[in-house]
């Protein structure tokens, strides 16, 4: 991407309409063409602007899809189950959520509910919200900006990965103390974290921001 800080004072609009600031440091570049698999890079800090990619957005609708059913199906389904001494315990995500839905520890419990399940699935939402009309060719839906946005705003606090890193690391801990059997919700869960982190590789936010302007546009 060429960097724009010697450039003439004087822009036309179309000229700034094509410049974007790096996030990280602000400094200005150049929305130009870039070729399929390359990435474009800020040239003061090397943060990746940029990656287009073919397809994209129509990968990413069916990532979030799939990271949709896959939630859905980790939160319904047996997560383990535990026996000790002849006693059967199963467990889901919901009963572990509840398990501390009662005095002082109702904040807890509605946090988890939140960082696990509520806010991951705003996320898929709104990115589905954002990216399905424009990956099947139409206009931005109404208020995609505003969806998008709070897309953007929620990752740092959908912590469904979070959670299951550190299931593991109860599971081994606790493996000594009894029979553990993982359930199906769990390899829902780990296959969500796979499917997670292949979408937001392919997303590429300021070309989806790029994209809103356009379309909304014409």
């Amino acid at each position: 991407m060429e960097n724009t800080a010697g450039a003439h004072p004087v822009l036309a609009t179309a000229d700034l309409k094509d410049l974007v600031a790096c996030p990280v440091c602000d400094t200005l570049h150049r929305f130009s063409a870039i070729p399929q698999g390359a990435q474009g890079r800020c040239t003061r800090c090397h943060h990746k602007l940029v990656t287009p990619r073919p397809n994209a957005m129509t990968r990413i609708v069916m990532l979030a899809v799939t990271g949709t059913i896959l939630m859905m199906a980790a939160i319904s389904f047996p997560f383990l189950t535990i026996e000790t001494h002849g006693l059967r315990q199963q467990a889901s995500v919901i009963d572990t959520i509840l398990a501390y839905s009662d005095g002082l520890m109702v904040p807890l419990s509605l946090a988890m509910a939140a960082l696990i399940v509520v806010l991951p699935l705003m996320r898929l939402g709104a990115i589905l919200y954002t990216v399905a009309p424009m990956a099947l060719g139409h206009h931005p839906a109404r208020g995609a900006a505003q969806a998008f946005r709070l897309a953007q705003q929620l990752k740092p606090w959908a912590m469904a990965e979070v959670f299951i890193v550190g299931v593991a690391v109860a599971l081994v801990k606790v493996g000594g103390l009894a029979t553990l059997t993982i359930g199906p919700a769990f390899w829902a869960f780990a296959a969500l974290v796979l499917i997670t982190v292949l979408k937001d590789n392919f997303m590429s936010s300021l070309i989806i921001w790029k994209t809103l302007e356009t379309r909304a546009s014409t």
